[in-house]
């Protein structure tokens, strides 16, 4: 079973962030699709299976951007 969740991420406003954020997200156990929009200020991330908000504000934290949260 697939799910999707969306996010709202501060501090994104190019494609290298982008990029930055997106192979931060795809590390993570489960995710199997990222889609950044530094524009929008949202990440769309599909998984196996729900993943937990701190996972991801871990994964984005450390890419060097601020999680706001569920869009």
């Amino acid at each position: 079973m697939s799910t999707t969740a969306v996010f709202t991420v501060e501090g994104m406003s190019c494609g290298h962030c982008e990029r930055t954020v997106t192979a931060g997200l795809t590390a993570l156990s489960g995710v199997t699709h990222v889609t950044a929009d530094a524009k929008a200020g949202r990440v769309t991330v599909e998984s196996t299976e729900p993943l937990q908000d701190d996972q991801i504000r871990s994964a984005v934290t450390d890419a060097g951007f601020a999680l706001v949260g569920r869009a």
